[in-house]
């Protein structure tokens, strides 16, 4: 799998790519290892860029901690969202199928890890927003194809994972802030 087709093909012609995606035989440790770990990297990596040696935000060590964690804690939500999908697929007439849960969940994040790299300038950080929507939509555009949810059941089951990774997003963010706010108070010491 070519990386930076598959990525453009998910962001710029997903109705046609989606297909594709759901026929592979791809596991889930092959696409974790081979796509998810390569784009998780674009956020906390362009962040780390802009806050510290752009904007100079923040100092580059403390800067890096936090990308780590970030990243870490983005790979686990991945996994954690992919065994959400999965569970519950069947509970709105799709199929149980973790490989296939993993494929919906990593290329719809896809637009996100990708508008990541508008972090490398802070002041356009919040633009990613809008390929956190893009995502959303791919997310929904996937759940008949990869998961075979049925078209009138699709916008519920992805508002079901989409609310999943809210949860957990909001979990991550808040577990960043108690950890950078420790981070920094022990740095003051």
């Amino acid at each position: 799998m070519n990386i930076v087709a598959r990525a453009r093909n998910i962001l710029l012609s997903p109705a046609s790519e989606w297909p594709v995606i759901a026929e592979e035989n791809t596991s889930s440790a092959d696409l974790f290892y081979g796509y998810v770990m390569v784009l998780a990297v674009i956020p906390p990596l362009c962040t780390l860029i802009g806050y510290s040696l752009i904007a100079s935000r923040i100092s580059f060590g403390f800067g890096m901690i936090a990308a780590i964690v970030q990243y870490c804690l983005t790979l686990g939500a991945v996994s954690f969202v992919a065994l959400v999908a999965q569970w519950l697929a069947p509970k709105f007439g799709g199929r149980d199928d973790l490989d296939q849960a993993t494929k919906l969940v990593a290329y719809s994040h896809t637009a996100s890890w990708v508008g990541g790299a508008l972090f490398l300038y802070p002041p356009l950080g919040m633009a990613s927003f809008l390929f956190v929507l893009y995502g959303a939509y791919l997310a929904y555009l996937g759940a008949t194809p990869v998961m075979a949810v049925p078209p009138e059941r699709a916008v519920l089951y992805t508002g079901a994972v989409i609310l999943t990774v809210l949860i957990v997003f909001f979990l991550i963010s808040l577990v960043m802030v108690i950890f950078l706010g420790l981070t920094m108070m022990a740095t003051m010491i």
